[in-house]
This record gives C-alpha cells, structure tokens and sequence, in this order.
C-alpha cells in the first residue's frame, strides 16, 4: 500500500515538474502592470494627505525599441473607483523601453498633466522574467493629474512634511 502511494506522489511531482518546464521552454511570459492614478491636489508631483485617487482616468502603456524607437507594444486601460488600473500583456519585452503614459482624466477640475519639461510625465515599467522579480504582477509608480487650484489645507500639510514656500526645510 505504502509503495503504490509513493508511486502516486512520484508520479505527480514529476507531472508538475514537466509542466513547469514545459510553460518555460514555451516562453511566452504573461505579466499584469498595475498602478495608480491620482488628483495632485497641492499641485507638488507627489501623494499628499490631501490627495485623491480618479476613477475613470485613462492610461497607455507603451513599449518602444532602444533603437529607433519605434512603438513594439501598446494598451490602454481605465482606472476602476480606488484610481487603480491593470494592464494584461504577453510577451517578454527586456531589450524595450517601457512606460505608463497617462491620457485623460474625467474630473474636469484635476485634469491637467504637468508639461515642465524637468518633470517626468509617464511611469516606468521593466517587463522581463531576466530580472529577479518573481511575480507576474509589475507594479508602476503613481500617475497624478494636477488640480487646476491647489486645496486651501496644502500649506499646512507641506509644512508638516518640513517643506516651506521656498521649498527648504526650516
């Protein structure tokens, strides 16, 4: 009895092994990019106490060649009510650059995209099995539309966080 049960379990590790080689050797690589979209209510490029996440708000990803950087992968997606977003994509994109680009926004007051040209406007995103991360899942920094006006409690919650109108710490 003992023997056929060894049997059994041998038999199935070495069915999961297989499977598991089999799903490398195919190599297709399926991954979710997520990430959130927010309403920059200080209008200051990063989450705040004050800050709300938008629903509705729409995103690309893209990917383009290093080389001539043409586009080889892109999706878009819309945020659900928590301003999170999930993009499926197949395929293994190591040697391409990545990124999180974002489109609209519906709250017609905290719409804006930022269009200094110091500030990054898109998230960027690796999307390969060749670097240590385990997970499917990559997630993407934060996206923020800004708000057309800055909300009346913005100077007391940057204070609190040491940053004072001329941006340096008392």
């Amino acid at each position: 009895m003992a023997n056929s049960i060894n049997n059994i379990i041998f038999f199935l590790a070495s069915a999961i092994c297989f499977l598991c080689l089999l799903s490398i050797a195919h190599g297709e690589s399926h991954f979710t990019v997520e990430g959130k979209v927010y309403c920059d209510t200080c209008r200051v490029q990063f989450i705040t106490k004050a800050t709300s996440y938008i629903k509705g708000a729409r995103v690309r990803l893209e990917c383009k060649d290093r080389e001539g950087g043409a586009i080889t992968f892109s999706a878009e997606a819309e945020t659900d009510a928590t301003g999170t977003y999930h993009i499926p994509v197949n395929g293994e994109h190591e040697e391409e650059l990545c990124e999180i680009i974002p489109l609209k926004s519906p709250d017609p007051d905290c719409n804006e995209i930022n269009q200094d040209p110091f500030v990054k406007k898109a998230a960027q995103i690796t999307l390969t099995n060749h670097n240590g991360i385990a997970s499917p899942t990559r997630s993407a920094n934060p996206i923020g539309f800004l708000k057309q006006q800055a909300v009346p409690e913005c100077s007391g919650i940057l204070r609190e966080m040491g940053i004072t109108p001329s941006g340096l710490v008392p």
